[in-house]
């Protein structure tokens, strides 16, 4: 009799893979150092919003979806049968303001940003240059019609 093995499923590989979730304690410990987003309350807890992201067996949303509530605030929204309907109710976009945080934490790259990170890789190819006198010929400058044939093996015909 064979015994089946699990092998375990590559989730990256999947026609719709999970989505991430991300992790980041000192996120996490920024937001509750924010005010309540609906009282202004200091101190809160960082609160997950559950309906950003898919929902998944045991796992919260990923910390790019947290917002500061107050403590009476966050236990009446895990309290209320619909989260986004209680958002709405009060008034608020809590989707904006998680973004917002994230950003203050993880700022998207700037293009002073992606300059320094492109001047070394320049350097390294100007010191790699052989100094011969030629035209190096890049990837842009190739014909363009060697893309995509077929290599036909040579043989009798």
């Amino acid at each position: 009799m064979r015994t089946a093995t699990a092998t375990g499923i590559h989730k990256s590989r999947l026609a719709r893979p999970e989505p991430r979730r991300v992790r980041d304690k000192d996120h996490v410990k920024f937001v509750a150092k924010q005010p309540c987003l609906i009282c202004g309350r200091t101190p809160a807890d960082a609160h997950h919003l559950r309906f950003a992201q898919h929902r998944a067996l045991g796992r919260k949303p990923s910390d790019e979806f947290t917002v500061p509530l107050c403590r009476g605030h966050h236990r009446e929204v895990h309290r209320s049968g619909g989260e986004a309907a209680w958002w709405t109710k009060a008034g608020i976009d809590p989707t904006g303001s998680a973004r917002s945080l994230w950003l203050r934490t993880h700022p998207l790259p700037t293009p002073a940003m992606a300059a320094e990170v492109t001047r070394p890789s320049l350097a390294a190819a100007a010191a790699a240059d052989p100094g011969d006198g030629k035209p190096d010929q890049s990837i842009g400058q190739r014909d363009a019609n060697n893309e995509g044939k077929p290599f036909l093996a040579a043989g009798p015909q």
